[in-house]
């Protein structure tokens, strides 16, 4: 027998071998209907992993974190399922649950697209899926049976994972026909996914690298309800209409100009106005608490941020570095502006009882975003904080 803690401190004991969804069961049969997932000795793991010692648990629902997560992953693999029935020979590369649902980047294969036109046809098939209560099974391999079976299908994206796994660590989801490397947790079956909405389809570099291919990324979000769905529709609806892009256009607060750069926002006088109304509110709070206000170049010397470290953080991230044309310097458009404030402070002597020493600066720092990450105001390659 082992002991299971409940986190209300009850502990009960149960035959060694018993699942996290069989003692839900015990508990009540509407429990088991209910749970997701379950966290056992502090990590998340599917229901059906069996406990062989002393442990707590911990059980999720929806409205748990763990629980969503572990919905919205396995909804994840169901939509590769699909999609592999669809579109023989397609490649897969990563598909995890997010905030709020889901995404899988595949690879159609040269001269094929996926478009938005394709979606309820993928959506059609998910819901036959589902219906079919098809089994989540988890399989530990080593890394020479996860390559072979990888490479047999010719799926080099999953191969370069698991090429940089360590062996003793590899695990297989399968439900159907169906099987994915991935270390879960996943829920019992497909039988809780009962509503499906496949949202929009996005193009994303291979592991966030534009050197990479381009592949497909499809967003979709799932719930047990069909209610939940459809209210999240509405609010997605309601939210466009409150979409930042949408309402600066209409009020003439900002715009981008493909001539001046992507990510790199024009104010215009409407929205500059209101822009500096805000610096002059945020100045009058951050002068009453004590800070002095300075500016700092948009550039410096390269040597700066290596000392600071911004250069070994961000250098991959930021615009390259500029040569003069006669010194040979270095120079780069600013990442942050501390940097520059360790200056100003060094500049003059000062005391401890100088400290705490408050500088502040509405700066506008530079980050090379991807193009495929630019999102309005909110994904810029340009803009302006108060480092304080």
């Amino acid at each position: 027998m082992i002991k299971i803690t409940f986190p209300d401190g009850s502990v009960k004991e149960y035959n060694s071998g018993i699942s996290s969804i069989e003692i839900a069961e015990k508990i009540s049969p509407r429990l088991a209907k209910e749970v997701y997932a379950a966290t056992v000795n502090g990590q998340v793991v599917d229901l059906s992993r069996p406990l062989n010692s002393d442990a707590t648990l911990v059980l999720h629902k929806w409205d748990d974190s763990e629980g969503k997560h572990a919905f919205w992953h396995s909804s994840a693999h169901l939509m590769a399922g699909a999609l592999e029935e669809l579109y023989p020979g397609i490649k897969f590369g990563i598909g995890p649950a997010i905030e709020n649902g889901f995404y899988y980047d595949v690879d159609p294969g040269d001269g094929k697209a996926i478009s938005e036109a394709d979606l309820p046809a993928i959506e059609a098939k998910m819901k036959e899926l589902a219906s079919k209560n098809l089994v989540f099974t988890r399989k530990e391999v080593s890394k020479k049976e996860a390559l072979d079976l990888f490479s047999k299908k010719g799926d080099q994206y999953k191969v370069e994972l698991i090429g940089e796994l360590e062996d003793g660590t590899i695990s297989l989801y399968t439900q159907g026909s169906f099987t994915d490397l991935c270390r879960g947790p996943h829920l019992p079956s497909t039988e809780p996914i009962k509503a499906i909405k496949l949202l929009s389809v996005a193009g994303a570099y291979w592991r966030g690298n534009e050197k990479n291919r381009m592949l497909t990324r499809i967003y979709g979000i799932t719930y047990p309800k069909q209610k939940m769905l459809d209210d999240y529709l509405v609010f997605l609806e309601e939210a466009k209409k409150r979409d930042h892009r949408r309402i600066g256009k209409e009020l003439e607060l900002f715009t981008f100009s493909p001539k001046v750069g992507m990510g790199l926002p024009l104010w215009m006088p409407k929205g500059a106005e209101l822009r500096q109304n805000l610096i002059s509110f945020m100045t009058k709070v951050l002068k009453k608490r004590g800070y002095k206000i300075v500016a700092t170049p948009h550039i410096g010397n390269v040597d700066l941020y290596k000392t600071s470290g911004h250069y070994e953080k961000y250098g991959k991230d930021s615009f390259q570095p500029m040569l003069t044309p006669q010194e040979g310097e270095q120079f780069m458009l600013k990442p942050m502006n501390c940097p520059h404030h360790c200056e100003i402070f060094n500049a003059t002597p000062h005391s401890y009882k100088d400290l705490p020493y408050r500088m502040a600066e509405f700066g506008t720092v530079y980050r090379y975003e991807q193009s495929g990450e630019l999102h309005g105001l909110t994904r810029v390659r340009s803009f302006t904080q108060d480092d304080a």
